[in-house]
């Protein structure tokens, strides 16, 4: 329902209006009667309303005055529409200057009225999709620009955007939260339902004021389903809660009622949302080097300490292992690598322990990675890292997988050392024109052309400048532009046709890419808006 304030110093016409008209039947209800415009302005100050129906003159203050400090004073937004007897042209002058909505003079006929009504629902329900617009649109530039921001590569603009938007105490860091389903057999739209709740109650436990800081799908990772969160120590400090207790009860909070794990990796801690892409690196550097036998539901990764070392762990033991890998010697790495592991178990080693010896291995591999190719960059070979070892679950106290980890990074070396042809490159992109409705994915391309799925990303990132994922999105959205020019087929269809099964994803990445809704975009190349 509509609420509607009635304003006028004559009390028989205020109440003939509340009952002249049957509001209800047409989606009205009467919020309040008032005698003057100061009785009003003290109203509105306590209630919101819709619709003002006012009369000029009256004591205290007119019609005139009351609506001039409505606007300059942004007391209410709501339609405000002038009744009075007089026919002065100079009344209706003033009332367009301060946004009236429309002027009628007395004697009311009750049509005018009913033609009223209608009008302003019209006109409120366009506001409202032109509010929704405005948010949806203000959304995807925020998430558009901190992107840009979290990977490293945002202009000025972008910066100037967020710090706008949101302010930062000096002790921020991003928290990267992914579901992990385990030996759980999960169909991806179900695990798609659950990031969204996830996201959803993310937004909803930081508020309105901070909810711009929960994103989904940042990392731009196909297979991951992931959700994150800029923390702000300030914000757990106005919460009562110390950052440990804090993260422990947002990520408690969110994953309530989700039958899957959500794991949280936090990334170090960063002075200015301008650095906030070294905790975002960090943060995916704790996914990759989780802990043996530990867990924890939050993991934490710091640079700093990585960087210091072996620990207990002789580290010739360590060094003798990462020559094997860069050799590609399979019978040295195997040896070695169950050396490494009876260490560890040997001196029974905490999880401290272990993480910071892991870390310095895992780290030295990356060294090891750039050392073969100079074109890469180091979060190339991270990201190689982040994949297999992750996915090896190399990290969870199993021989064999940490074995079958360092055999395969032996692999790729050499495969960097080859620097494979960049001819399958085209055949990609060709498997992308032809089938880009289905559900072809790098790792899927990378078994049918024999190359290792992490490398074969980045050589398509080296060739066109953008990973795979956003190259094939770019593409869908192309030819979804395409089928909402020539067709009038519906925006689910449309999404469905160019192999996007979730409409509010295909419609948050046709904004990133187009600037506005597919609905606009079609409305627009009709000439409609």
């Amino acid at each position: 329902m509509l609420k509607v304030l009635l304003v006028d110093d004559e009390k028989f016409i205020v109440q003939g209006l509340s009952v002249l008209i049957e509001w209800e039947s047409y989606g009205y209800e009467i919020a309040g009667m008032v005698y003057n415009g100061q009785e009003a302005v003290e109203f509105l100050e306590k209630n919101q309303v819709d619709l003002i129906l006012a009369d000029i003159k009256m004591p205290i203050m007119d019609g005139i005055c009351l609506l001039k400090k409505i606007r300059e004073e942004n007391l209410s937004d709501a339609f405000f529409v002038i009744l009075s007897g007089y026919g002065d042209f100079s009344y209706a002058q003033q009332a367009i200057k301060y946004k009236c909505t429309d002027y009628i003079l007395k004697p009311i006929q009750k049509q005018q009225i009913f033609e009223l009504l209608d009008q302003v629902k019209k006109m409120y329900s366009t506001r409202e999709e032109q509010e929704t617009e405005k948010q949806k649109m203000s959304r995807a530039y925020f998430v558009r620009y901190m992107q840009e921001l979290l990977l490293g590569r945002a202009e000025p603009e972008a910066l100037a955007y967020i710090s706008e938007k949101v302010s930062f105490s000096e002790n921020i860091r991003y928290i990267h939260m992914e579901l992990e389903t385990g030996e759980i057999r999960q169909e991806p739209q179900e695990i798609r339902n659950y990031q969204k709740a996830v996201y959803a109650a993310g937004r909803q436990y930081l508020g309105m004021e901070k909810e711009c800081l929960v994103f989904m799908d940042i990392a731009g990772r196909e297979e991951w389903y992931d959700i994150g969160f800029v923390y702000d120590e300030r914000t757990a400090r106005e919460s009562g809660m110390n950052e440990e207790e804090y993260l422990q009860h947002f990520l408690d909070v969110v994953s309530k009622n989700i039958p899957v794990r959500v794991m949280a990796y936090a990334g170090d801690t960063v002075n200015s949302i301008e650095d906030i892409s070294q905790s975002f690196r960090t943060a995916i550097m704790a996914k990759s080097f989780q802990k043996f036998n530990i867990e924890e539901s939050i993991l934490y990764y710091s640079e700093g300490r990585a960087e210091a070392g072996g620990g207990i762990l002789s580290r010739n033991i360590i060094e003798e292992l990462l020559k094997a890998v860069e050799e590609n010697d399979s019978r040295k790495i195997s040896e070695k690598s169950k050396l490494v592991y009876r260490e560890m178990k040997k001196h029974n080693m905490d999880s401290d322990m272990i993480q910071m010896n892991m870390n310095y291995l895992l780290v030295n591999l990356a060294h090891l990675g750039m050392a073969q190719d100079e074109s890469l960059n180091q979060n190339e070979i991270i990201q190689y890292i982040r994949e297999n070892a992750f996915e090896t679950n190399m990290a969870r106290s199993s021989q064999q997988n940490f074995e079958k980890f360092m055999q395969e990074y032996g692999e790729y070396l050499s495969e960097l050392r080859r620097n494979v042809s960049k001819g399958v490159l085209c055949n990609v992109e060709k498997e992308i024109k032809e089938h880009y409705q289905e559900n072809i994915t790098l790792k899927g391309l990378s078994q049918k052309y024999f190359i290792n799925s992490a490398y074969l990303g980045q050589m398509f990132r080296k060739q066109y400048g953008i990973s795979f994922k956003t190259y094939l999105n770019n593409y869908r959205i192309e030819k979804a532009a395409e089928y909402l020019l020539r067709t009038d087929d519906k925006i689910y269809l449309v999404a469905e046709m160019v192999g996007y099964h979730d409409l509010d994803y295909f419609i948050n990445k046709f904004i990133s890419v187009k600037g506005c809704t597919p609905t606009n975009y079609r409305k627009k190349s009709r000439g409609y808006l």
